[in-house]
């Protein structure tokens, strides 16, 4: 029952992720106003907003125009489910469970967010870095998380190293590199995990990220200037640092 529960409210907050996804780039509100199709701009009665169920009877597409809709928004309600299914296994019904729940939900919709609209907003990022810190304070949590100084450090190394790279950068080219929301996405690592996750988040995410562009640069469909989203690098480096945290730390020493 318990994984029942755990299943339907990832569903849930998936939902909310998705309107969140949408409306943020926006500067639209998230709490009010009922969802509305993105292609007619019709409202979405509520039978027809239930997670994935919905997506699934109408087969993508909406009831009032017959346009398809993205499957974006099945992704993020099975990932969003997935992932606090995991968290649930693991930890349990705990404190450490309902802060990765904040920070499984948060990630996803800068993930979203930043791959389509090259922006990572404040109003995620900022609550984030406040959560990171205050949860440090508490001794008894998961050791997954640092202590408040450790925690301090991280995030304030976080944000230095992109905001060295982007000052640089600019002042021997003459223009930006990096957004500072990358530099406050990887505060909120340091804020979360410490000051050792900085450097192996900001290592993998650069690794990953040459990876995927470099097939267009070889192409020549990309150059090295053009502009690509990090942010969900550095979420998926951050990912991967967490699932491997103990094997990354042994063979670094």
């Amino acid at each position: 029952m318990d994984f029942i529960f755990v299943l339907l409210l990832g569903l849930l907050w998936g939902s909310f992720a998705n309107v969140c996804i949408v409306r943020l780039p926006e500067n639209k509100g998230v709490i009010s106003g009922r969802s509305s199709c993105p292609k007619c701009k019709k409202k979405i009665s509520w039978y027809d907003n239930i997670p994935v169920i919905s997506y699934m009877l109408l087969r993508g597409k909406c009831r009032i125009c017959n346009k398809e809709i993205s499957t974006q928004y099945l992704i993020v309600e099975l990932l969003i489910a997935l992932f606090f299914l995991i968290e649930y296994f693991y930890f349990g019904l705990t404190l450490t469970t309902v802060l990765l729940f904040i920070l499984t939900l948060a990630l996803i919709i800068i993930f979203f967010i930043d791959l389509k609209h090259f922006i990572i907003p404040d109003v995620v990022t900022f609550p984030l870095m406040i959560i990171g810190f205050l949860k440090s304070f508490d001794p008894n949590l998961n050791e997954i998380f640092p202590n408040y100084i450790n925690s301090l450090i991280g995030g304030c190394f976080g944000y230095g190293i992109i905001w060295g790279v982007i000052f640089f950068y600019k002042k021997f080219k003459n223009k930006e590199g990096m957004g500072l929301g990358d530099a406050k996405l990887l505060a909120v690592v340091g804020f979360w995990f410490g000051l050792e996750s900085v450097p192996f988040v900001i290592f993998l995410s650069s690794v990953i990220a040459l990876l995927v562009v470099l097939p267009d640069l070889i192409r020549k469909t990309k150059k090295m200037s053009t502009q690509i989203p990090f942010g969900p690098y550095i979420i998926i480096g951050n990912l991967i640092y967490l699932l491997f945290e103990d094997k990354l730390k042994f063979f670094v020493i």
